[in-house]
């Protein structure tokens, strides 16, 4: 008889696909018969994100527990839209079903904060019909102390902490907010972010500043960005070695139609891969330039957003009122340069980059320290602009 922890509150049952709710027993442990295939009986159980799971022993969830702190009991955020509890302990669970190592404790539990702001808007995020999915963006000396991939395939499979980690905040979306596809996640598509999304960024590579840096935080700090996101979509450009031709590459892919920020304004994310932003660097230009000269250089006309007028007049309330609905109006991508979140990242080999949309106005992207880490007082000056 082995004994094991109960860390969902419900249990489903797929059916034709679709989600039947079945109430969950009184939550206490569940006795399991000698020889049950564990990673069977979790399936059974309904906690997966469709990946076998790391069984969650109580030696391993102690380890975890520690690691976060102490104190299991905790209660660390309600997470919505279920709003169900997050204490330490059921945080720990949830780790170590996603295969994380006790070390990437600081990295989850600041990430998860960071999700559950007010601003973040995590209950519409967990809930919309769009398929946008938190990406998290990992800054500062912790990348390196727990082996974070900042490099070649950072996007993709290969890295034990980047996949840990983004899925242990699915596994708390899941398993504790309700975040259930066909029960509470109505995307009507998804993307694979929504196993895990999770990067570091490439400071060593990178000749900017780091992100965490020009927001005011110091080099030594160790950050987490959220931000609700579509899926990367790549930026080729083999030809260009300045600037301009690079970034009119990228203000290209952020200027469609179609994309979530085009018609919801918001904010988003652009990941320049180190060979462009070497180029870019070359050139003389800062993070600001380059913000700046995104946002003043992407944007659509009017016209071209709705139909022009096939359709008949179109307001659309989601978009700041300051900005003009003339057919040949040019209708910005994002409200400001600040609502372009800048990252380098990737492989050192390859002229790629990628634009990230983000799910619109409805959610603000949250950047939390580490630890006791803030944001550093005191005339900081990054990329040669100081705030004081």
């Amino acid at each position: 008889m082995w004994t094991a922890p109960r860390p969902l509150p419900l249990n489903r049952t797929p059916t034709m696909g679709k989600t039947d709710v079945i109430p969950a027993p009184p939550p206490a442990v569940a006795k399991v018969p000698e020889g049950t295939d564990l990673i069977e009986w979790y399936f059974e159980r309904g906690c997966s994100d469709g990946l076998p799971l790391v069984p969650p022993t109580p030696e391993k969830i102690a380890a975890a527990i520690t690691a976060l702190g102490g104190e299991g009991e905790r209660l660390l955020a309600r997470v919505p839209p279920r709003w169900g509890n997050l204490t330490r302990e059921v945080l720990a669970i949830n780790m170590v079903m996603a295969g994380c190592r006790s070390e990437y404790a600081p990295v989850v539990e600041a990430a998860i904060l960071a999700l559950c702001e007010a601003r973040f808007n995590l209950n519409g995020v967990q809930a919309t019909t769009h398929m946008a999915s938190p990406l998290l963006v990992v800054n500062g000396p912790i990348r390196r102390a727990i082996g974070m991939n900042a490099g070649c395939n950072t996007f993709g499979s290969g890295n034990r902490a980047n996949a840990t980690i983004g899925r242990a905040l699915r596994l708390v979306l899941l398993n504790v907010g309700g975040g259930w596809p066909g029960l509470l996640d109505k995307s009507t598509l998804g993307h694979p972010g929504k196993y895990t999304y999770c990067i570091a960024e490439n400071e060593e590579a990178s000749p900017l500043a780091p992100y965490h840096v020009e927001k005011g935080y110091r080099a030594e700090d160790s950050t987490v960005f959220v931000l609700a996101a579509e899926p990367p979509h790549s930026i080729t450009n083999h030809f260009a070695n300045d600037a301009e031709g690079i970034l009119d590459s990228v203000c290209s892919a952020m200027s469609t139609i179609c994309n979530n920020n085009a018609v919801s304004a918001g904010h988003c994310a652009v990941v320049l891969g180190p060979e462009h932003a070497a180029a870019v660097a070359k050139s003389g230009w800062k993070r600001h330039d380059i913000r700046h000269y995104l946002w003043a250089h992407s944007s659509n006309r009017w016209g071209d957003l709705y139909g022009n007028g096939r359709y008949g007049k179109v307001y659309n309330r989601n978009l700041p009122v300051w900005y003009k609905r003339d057919p040949d109006a040019r209708t910005p991508i994002v409200p400001s340069p600040d609502n372009i979140h800048l990252f380098v990242a990737g492989g050192e080999a390859g002229r790629f980059s990628a634009f990230i949309p983000g799910w619109g106005h409805m959610s603000a992207p949250v950047l939390r320290g580490i630890g006791d880490a803030q944001p550093a007082g005191g005339p900081e000056c990054v990329d040669g602009t100081c705030s004081v």
